[in-house]
Formats: structure tokens, C-alpha cells, sequence
């Protein structure tokens, strides 16, 4: 008797676990306009780059320690070449700390700090 309750418990824990984590469909249609979202829309450089660079740049991107200033990176770089060391990594930059629409949207704006 307690094989057979342990194995409706697991097989309710099973068919449970399979119907939960329901992830958002990319291809939906936005709802007013009727058109595929763009992934780029909600993509927000300023966070982007608090989340994942102000711990070495420093909190206002004024660079510190061996992290270069960011805050005119784009007078040395240009977006290609700033998103080049977004994928690939320099120095003590890790390679993919950021990635595709993400890396763009990142580079585009570092490439507006002159």
C-alpha cells in the first residue's frame, strides 16, 4: 500500500512540476498594434551598464583601480569597437558580461560618452 501512495504522490508531484514555469511566448503579437514586440524596445542601456559595470568602473563610470573611465569612452572608441570588447573581452574585461541586444544597446550609448 505505501508503494503504491508513494507513487501517485510522486506522479502528482511530476504532472505538477511539468504543467508549472510557464515562460512568456517571444512571438506574441503586441495587443493595441497587432504587431511582434521588439526585444530591443525594453532593453534599457543606463541599467544595463549599472547592473553589470559600475562594480569595477566605478559607480559614475569614472573608472578605478586597473578599470578604465567610461564616462568618454566614446571620444577613444568607436560603438563597433565598444561592443567588440563587450563580446570578446580586453584586459580584465570578461568576455560576454553582455550580449546581443543587450551589447548593442550598451555600445551604442557608451558610444555617445565623448
Amino acid at each position: 500500500m505505501n508503494k503504491k501512495l508513494l507513487a501517485v504522490i510522486f506522479g502528482t508531484v511530476l504532472m505538477l512540476a511539468a504543467c508549472g514555469g510557464a515562460k512568456t511566448d517571444k512571438t506574441a503579437t503586441n495587443t493595441t498594434s497587432g504587431t511582434p514586440p521588439t526585444e530591443t524596445a525594453s532593453v534599457d542601456p543606463e541599467k544595463i551598464v549599472k547592473a553589470k559595470c559600475t562594480s569595477c568602473h566605478g559607480g559614475n563610470l569614472q573608472g578605478q583601480g586597473n578599470f578604465p573611465n567610461l564616462m568618454n569612452v566614446g571620444s577613444r572608441l568607436s560603438k563597433d569597437e565598444i561592443l567588440n570588447v563587450l563580446e570578446n573581452g580586453r584586459g580584465g574585461m570578461p568576455a560576454g558580461l553582455v550580449t546581443g541586444a543587450e551589447a548593442e544597446a550598451v555600445a551604442t550609448w557608451l558610444s555617445n560618452n565623448k
